[in-house]
């Protein structure tokens, strides 16, 4: 690190609550890769959050997450699996492995297009249009913060937040869909 460069700032509890809520359906989605069912994924995430919040000093950088996490909810379905193994229709621990590895690497890759048809998906849209798409996930009440300089009512500011989530998630299909092609 150059006597110029700051050091990197540690991650806070808001920053894990920010990067559960983003990762979360990723998240899930492994989860359920490995379990058979709903109730156990909900379980199995919600005892890997708890040692994620446990363990989130050790984490580097926000980058590392993802990767952070999963490795942290494996481990817990994996032991949700052994306790579902007494009723005898779980796959075996080497095949749960293969697919929760197949599921790992698809997801990956299907996130990043996810990702870049996003990018490109918000720039169709006007700057204030973009504002209020990204204002929920800034900290602080930003959507009021636009409602009340804009002169509106925060419900009519939701609303419209409604109309340009469904705009830029029918954008995002329809370009993953032109990928696919």
């Amino acid at each position: 690190m150059s006597p110029s460069q700051d050091p990197p700032q540690p991650l806070t509890e808001s920053d894990f609550m920010r990067l559960f809520v983003k990762h979360e359906l990723a998240l899930r989605a492994f989860a359920r890769s490995m379990l058979p069912h709903w109730n156990a994924v909900d379980d199995a995430i919600q005892e890997a959050s708890v040692t994620m919040w446990q363990k989130f000093s050790q984490l580097d950088g926000e980058d590392g997450f993802l990767p952070w996490a999963k490795v942290i909810l494996r481990f817990k379905c994996l032991s949700a699996v052994t306790g579902l193994r007494r009723d005898g229709r779980l796959l075996s621990d080497e095949v749960l492995k293969q697919i929760a590895d197949e599921a790992e690497a698809i997801e990956t890759e299907r996130v990043a297009e996810i990702r870049s048809a996003l990018q490109e998906c918000l720039t169709k849209f006007p700057p204030p249009h973009q504002e209020l798409l990204m204002a929920p996930y800034q900290s602080g009440g930003e959507v009021t913060r636009l409602a009340e300089s804009g002169g509106k009512t925060v419900n009519a500011f939701y609303k419209l937040l409604g109309r340009l989530r469904q705009k830029l998630a029918d954008c995002v299909q329809q370009r993953l869909q032109m990928e696919a092609n």
